[in-house]
């Protein structure tokens, strides 16, 4: 018989405890999310915090592993979504960022997350001015997130500098592997 935690989603209120024993220590909060993703191995919110951690620790096989991971207990968890896909392109997989951010496209039109994706895939085809409307577009929309805000802003700057001829001859997935170095990774 299976435990009882093994299909129960983690409790809110452990979950906020969580996040904020990392905001205070992040080394002992990463050794307590071990713990709680031992005793709630399904919860895909926990596998996000582990990938987005990670990922912070510039740890980005193991983050793409606990994202992954994320997407594939809740196939609908959106952010979790974008942010494996921006990941990955991030680290120079467009195509694979692109087959992750599908189903983001069934997100109504004005969705942030849609309107970040679609402006990230402009970019990929080096269609500079397309990608940084629908990039201004989704910061405009998104109230939820704002690390995810102040990334594609910084996505904007350097594709605003490409387009103006400051970036030399840089491809658009360079400028995100530029970007990807230059931030502090909240994913």
């Amino acid at each position: 018989m299976a435990d009882r935690h093994s299909v129960e989603q983690c409790p809110n209120d452990r979950l906020d405890a969580l996040l904020g024993e990392i905001r205070q220590d992040e080394r002992r909060g990463m050794r307590e999310l071990d713990t709680v993703l031992g005793v709630y191995p399904h919860d895909p919110r926990l596998h996000f915090l582990h990938g987005s951690l990670l990922a912070g620790r510039q740890d980005y096989a193991a983050a793409r592993a606990a994202m992954q991971r994320a997407v594939e207990l809740a196939r609908n968890y959106a952010v979790a979504r974008f942010q494996l896909g921006f990941l990955l392109l991030t680290s120079g997989e467009p195509i694979a960022a692109q087959e992750t951010w599908g189903p983001l496209h069934a997100l109504p039109d004005e969705h942030y997350l849609r309107l970040f994706v679609t402006g990230l895939t402009h970019l990929i085809h080096d269609e500079f001015s397309d990608a940084v409307r629908l990039l201004e577009q989704g910061i405009s929309r998104n109230q939820e997130n704002a690390p995810m805000n102040r990334d594609m802003q910084l996505i904007i700057e350097e594709a605003r500098k490409k387009s103006a001829g400051k970036g030399g001859a840089v491809s658009s997935v360079d400028l995100l592997l530029q970007q990807a170095a230059l931030k502090s990774s909240r994913h």
